[in-house]
C-alpha cells in the first residue's frame, strides 16, 4: 500500500509525464511546420515514450492499491526558436524530470518505500540515458551551428529512431 505523500508526489509525476508528452508533441509540429522531418520524427517518438513512463507510474499506483488522481495538464509553448534553442529546451526539461524523479527516490528513501524505491530505479537510469542522447544530439546540432548540410544530416539521422517500449521490459 502506497503511503498518502509517496501517492500524491506519484500522481504530480504522471501530470509531469502527461506533459512533456504534450511539450514533445508541440516541438514535434514546430519543426514540422518548419521541414524536418527527421527531428520531428525523433521529438514525436519522445512524446510516446512519455506517455509510456505516465502510464508506467500509473499502473504502478494500482498496483499498489492506490488512486490515481489525474490534474490538468498546463499549456505548452508553441514556439521554439532554432533548432539548436529547441534541443536546448529538451536537455532543460530532461533536466528538470531527472530533479523530478530524484525527489520521488528521496520520498522513498525518506518513508522506507523499498518497493516504489526498487520501481524508480529504472526512472533514475532512463533519465541518465535520456540526458545523455539529448547532450549529444545537442552538441552535433552545435558543431554545424544548427544549419546547412550538417542540420540535414542530422535530421536524416534522427528520421531512423523507432519507438521501443522499453518500460514492458523493465
Amino acid at each position: 500500500m502506497l503511503k498518502e505523500k509517496m501517492e500524491n508526489a506519484i500522481n504530480d509525476q504522471i501530470n509531469k509525464e502527461l506533459y512533456s508528452s504534450y511539450l514533445y508533441l508541440s516541438m514535434c509540429a514546430y519543426v514540422q511546420s518548419k521541414g524536418m522531418p527527421g527531428i520531428a520524427n525523433w521529438l514525436k517518438i519522445q512524446a510516446q515514450e512519455e506517455l509510456t513512463h505516465a502510464n508506467k507510474f500509473f499502473d504502478y499506483v494500482h498496483e499498489r492499491g492506490g488512486r490515481v488522481v489525474l490534474k490538468a495538464i498546463d499549456a505548452v509553448p508553441v514556439e521554439f526558436g532554432s533548432v539548436v534553442e529547441l534541443f536546448e529546451k529538451v536537455l532543460e526539461h530532461e533536466q528538470f524530470v531527472t530533479a523530478s524523479i530524484n525527489y520521488l527516490a528521496d520520498i522513498a528513501n525518506e518513508i522506507s518505500d523499498h518497493a516504489t524505491r526498487s520501481m524508480l530505479l529504472w526512472f533514475i537510469d532512463e533519465q541518465v540515458e535520456e540526458e545523455a542522447g539529448v547532450t549529444q544530439i545537442l552538441d552535433q546540432l552545435r558543431m554545424v551551428e544548427g544549419k546547412g548540410q550538417g542540420l540535414f544530416m542530422i535530421d536524416k539521422e534522427l528520421a531512423t529512431r523507432v519507438f521501443v517500449d522499453a518500460t514492458q521490459t523493465a
